[in-house]
């Protein structure tokens, strides 16, 4: 494997976990948690989520520069731009909705549900299957 492949596949796998690890466990979880109300986890989870975006802008940045350095198969760059695809979606289109349901909420207004939690699990999902997908076809050009 190259070094421009251990690196895709390395920030990939770390990218999935950060991602898997936050958004499918810590984010469900914590309005579980006894003594959490809707602010307090609303307020937790606009830091944790702004922080893992701003790795997540990091780790995309990483992998896209080494699929320049020294492209792997088309089925993982597929996947790769897939996945920043997703996470632009979410910082671009997502994100500034939740971000103003959040706002109203911890002001105090009694904002109602909001249906773009739906959206950014949605393009989540398709994510984690992207990077899923792109560090294994890397992973399997490297042993195949």
């Amino acid at each position: 494997m190259s070094t421009a492949g251990a690196v895709i596949t390395a920030v990939v796998f770390v990218w999935l976990g950060m991602v898997v690890a936050i958004s499918f466990v810590e984010a469900p979880l914590k309005f579980r948690a006894p003594g959490v109300s809707v602010a307090i986890g609303l307020g937790i989870g606009r830091l944790v989520f702004r922080a893992l975006n701003s790795v997540e802008i990091l780790l995309a940045g990483v992998v896209v520069a080494a699929l320049v350095i020294d492209p792997p198969a088309r089925a993982s760059v597929v996947a790769v731009a897939v996945a920043v695809a997703m996470l632009l979606a979410q910082l671009v289109f997502v994100r500034p909705r939740l971000t103003r349901r959040s706002n109203a909420v911890l002001a105090g207004d009694d904002a109602p549900r909001s249906h773009a939690h739906y959206a950014y699990v949605g393009l989540e999902t398709v994510k984690v299957a992207a990077l899923l997908t792109g560090g294994i076809v890397v992973l399997a050009g490297a042993v195949g």
